[in-house]
């Protein structure tokens, strides 16, 4: 089983002066339950090379025992270092991808060509699809073969405005994961903010907040098992 994880490479948060990147736990939670399971996992991102951590991420209050595990892992931080441009995979060399959210995605996953191609390549080759957090975000210009959006009609999840609210970023972000996913059709739902909370439907599996990486990873191996 080989596994792509695709990581973003923007760091700035909108005009804040502050950093972003991807989020830690949503890195580390799937990536180990990949690894763990067996899977050959590979790190892409648009610029390849080390992406950016958001860094409150790492404070104290966001740190698990998953995140401590990639910190003191040796080989998983050099494979982070050198992580492949996104526009050299295919997806004929893996059986699925998953996407960790971050803030970061919004700005420059969402618009990618090589992302939306990626993401329509593994629906069209039947292989399942996974994005949490902000991550579902990046569905937003990703069609179907028919050309309509791929979420319009599918049950999904995502960051939910009232986390946003509860980060005060709201008005700095380009857009709100639970509007643009409603805007294109999709049957949004969610969980008690910051709880776990995951949605599958076909191809598709999207979870809510970082809290919901395990649980999108694990429902990810599950269908992939049962292929």
């Amino acid at each position: 089983m080989k596994v792509l994880m695709v990581l973003t490479s923007h760091d700035q948060l909108g005009d804040t002066g502050r950093k972003t990147g991807f989020w830690l736990e949503e890195l580390a939670a799937p990536y180990y339950a990949f690894k763990d399971a067996g899977a050959e996992v590979v790190l892409a991102s648009p610029k390849g090379g080390q992406p950016p951590l958001d860094p409150k991420s790492n404070e104290p209050g966001f740190q698990t025992e998953l995140t401590h595990r990639f910190e003191a892992d040796a080989a998983a931080n050099a494979q982070l270092a050198g992580t492949v441009r996104l526009e050299s995979v295919s997806q004929a060399d893996f059986d699925t991808v998953f996407y960790p959210g971050g803030h970061g995605p919004l700005w420059d996953l969402t618009a990618d060509p090589h992302s939306i191609a990626l993401i329509q390549a593994f629906i069209a080759a039947n292989k399942p699809v996974a994005l949490v957090c902000h991550a579902p975000g990046v569905l937003r210009h990703v069609k179907t073969s028919a050309g309509r959006p791929l979420v319009e009609g599918r049950q999904v999840t995502g960051f939910a405005n009232t986390e946003e609210a509860g980060v005060g970023l709201s008005e700095i972000v380009p857009y709100l994961v639970e509007d643009v996913l409603k805007e294109n059709g999709g049957i949004y739902s969610k969980g008690e903010d910051w709880g776990p909370h995951v949605v599958r439907d076909g191809l598709l599996i999207t979870g809510q907040n970082p809290a919901s990486s395990a649980l999108a990873a694990a429902r990810l191996l599950a269908q992939l098992a049962s292929r």
